[in-house]
């Protein structure tokens, strides 16, 4: 099938919105069911109808109490029903619709909340009502304040969620044309790592044009998938997967209010498509090994269904016919060894099974592949309105896969990745000077560096703000470096230090799932983390582990000393970002006295 153009694309979407979908969406499938939620196990389900009817309630509440086209509508919730319904209800007022993360603090709020000149808020709970309330003074445009879960004591002036659907909901043919494809969808705050916060706008024009474009290199019909969102929707990986497409293509979405428990709902709901950072992939793939190879025999036995469940995969992916000699072997040990573990995982019937926002190590791809789950990379960024390249099944390895359709990727002199096409965001907000910093006429400068094949497959090398460079003035990529570090079975997590120092060195964190079984199986009495943290064998394992490592990167990449650590750093903490992504300054902000230990 012949992939569409830019102009191509331009015509399918012109005119369309966001709200323009999902009125289309509602009128095709009204029964289906749109949104499911847990209580234990017990489970809630809206159709297409009933989201829409609590949309237009909830549209008329905030139009009746002065939000209107142009206006910011602050989201501070978790993944659950209520935040596709009121970001919906926000876009058929033609207001503008901002999810901050859950975890952010009363200044982080302050920020957010005064930078985007909200109008309104929702919250989820008290918690997060006390958070707001206590920088209300800071907060010069924000009205009204609507909180979800009542609390104990409800303060004056703050209305509760039940009590805003008791007027007549807005005509969904009228609210649905209200916004325009050149207003903004959404806002999506960067993480602010690396400063105070950008606002990404995003119009719902490119939010359309991006879906369309990214659909087509599914091949297959994708209406009605089954999803699970667990991911931040202030990220615009989940807020793209689970909420613009989901709208756009009809998808059933299970919430998943904690990350941490994203397997359970795996197991319920047998995701068609599944999106994950490779942190969930690394622990899924731990505890599977762990388990298998509990049993040495049966872990001889897997591990070489694995390694032909990986050739058929490249097979595949090169788009060649699998021989069949190989696939009838492979058929016998997919029944009898592998397909088990695909449904013990909840990933039995996935069909498109992506990792992005960070680099995953080749031996956990690997894996799922030769699985038979056929996990491929994405690559992109907010600024992209999430996917810029990738292909979920002629996949290259190592790579993030070609441009996605529309779109163009090239390279500046520096290595630097550049795109342009109908996924660009339409600048920072109130910022023309950052925004000035990023383009180039059309062109997007990512402030990633990588390599382009003679396939337009592009391989991610680093991010040139997070380069190494060392005394002797060596330039080093360290993602790539904790990516192979990450590999081990015993370390769960990596950070490698360096900038101005004479040579490398890492501080690893145990897999709290594999090290202790691992340690079980060498006869190691004493399994807590905190003890086989500092115990000989772990440590003749993991310097075994980094040896292997190095002996795959060149001499001045070499990691030539580490300390282990034993409490796992979590998302949305002092050391990594919502989305698992190392936040470098936390990280050796913390362990400075370590860090400097390493050097004495």
């Amino acid at each position: 099938m012949t992939e569409r153009t830019a102009a191509q694309i331009d015509a399918a979407v012109a005119g369309a919105t966001v709200t323009t979908a999902f009125r289309d969406t509602v009128r095709a499938n009204p029964d289906r069911v749109a949104l499911r939620s847990y209580d234990g196990d017990t489970a809630t389900e809206l159709t297409y109808a009933q989201y829409a009817e609590q949309a237009c309630r909830l549209a008329a509440s905030l139009a009746a109490h002065g939000v209107g086209r142009g206006d910011r509508v602050v989201l501070m919730m978790s993944n659950r029903p209520e935040f596709h319904i009121a970001d919906v209800a926000a876009l058929l007022c033609g207001a503008t619709p901002i999810s901050i993360y859950s975890s952010s603090s009363p200044e982080q709020i302050a920020y957010l909340v005064s930078h985007s000149k909200a109008r309104f808020a929702i919250v989820e709970h008290e918690g997060y009502l006390t958070s707001m309330l206590s920088v209300r003074g800071d907060l010069p445009t924000l009205e009204q304040i609507t909180v979800i879960d009542p609390p104990a004591t409800l303060p004056d002036g703050v209305l509760l969620w039940d009590d805003q659907f008791g007027l007549d909901p807005v005509d969904l043919d009228t609210a649905a044309a209200i916004a325009q494809p050149a207003d903004l969808a959404t806002v999506i705050y960067t993480s602010g790592t690396t400063g105070p916060p950008k606002g990404v706008m995003l119009d719902h024009g490119g939010v359309m044009w991006t879906a369309s474009s990214l659909v087509e290199r599914f091949g297959f019909d994708v209406d009605g998938m089954r999803l699970v969102s667990y991911l931040p929707m202030a990220h615009i990986a989940e807020r793209m997967t689970s909420h613009y497409a989901a709208i756009i293509h009809g998808y059933e979405i299970t919430t998943c209010p904690e990350a941490g428990k994203v397997t359970q709902w795996l197991t319920r709901t047998r995701p068609e498509i599944f999106f994950a950072v490779p942190r969930v992939w690394e622990k899924a793939y731990a505890t599977v090994s762990a388990l298998v190879h509990g049993d040495p025999e049966q872990g001889r036995a897997f591990d070489a269904a694995i390694d032909l469940g990986w050739e058929v995969s490249e097979y595949r992916a090169r788009g060649e016919a699998v021989p069949a000699d190989l696939a009838a072997r492979h058929a016998e040990v997919d029944a009898a060894a592998l397909a088990p573990w695909r449904g013990i995982l909840g990933l039995d019937q996935c069909r498109v099974a992506i990792t992005g926002a960070a680099p995953i190590p080749f031996e956990i791809l690997r894996f799922f592949r030769g699985l038979g789950i056929e996990l491929s990379e994405i690559y992109g960024l907010s600024e992209t309105y999430g996917p810029m390249t990738w292909t979920p099944f002629r996949v290259k390895v190592g790579t993030v896969g070609p441009a996605i359709p529309g779109t163009e990727v090239r390279l500046g002199e520096d290595g630097e990745v550049l795109c342009k096409g109908g996924n660009i965001f339409k600048g920072y907000l109130d910022d023309p000077e950052k925004t000035a910093e990023v383009m180039t006429g059309e062109w997007f400068h990512t402030g990633d560096i990588g390599v382009l094949d003679e396939d337009g497959y592009l391989k991610i090398v680093d991010r040139k703000k997070e380069l190494i460079i060392t005394a002797g003035g060596k330039n080093i990529s360290p993602a790539n470096i904790e990516a192979a570090l990450k590999a081990s079975a015993l370390i769960g997590q990596a950070c490698v230090i360096g900038d101005g120092r004479p040579y490398l060195t890492a501080l690893l964190v145990l897999d709290p799932e594999v090290a202790p079984v691992w340690a079980a199986s060498e006869g190691i009495q004493d399994t807590s983390l905190a003890a086989l943290a500092v115990n000989p064998e772990v440590l003749a394992q993991i310097q075994a582990d980094v040896d292997h490592v190095n002996s795959n990167f060149s001499q001045v990449e070499g990691i030539k000393r580490f300390t282990v650590l034993h409490e796992e750093w979590l998302a949305d903490s002092e050391e990594l970002t919502p989305t698992m992504k190392l936040k470098r300054r936390g990280i050796t902000a913390r362990y400075a006295a370590e860090i400097e230990s390493l050097y004495a």
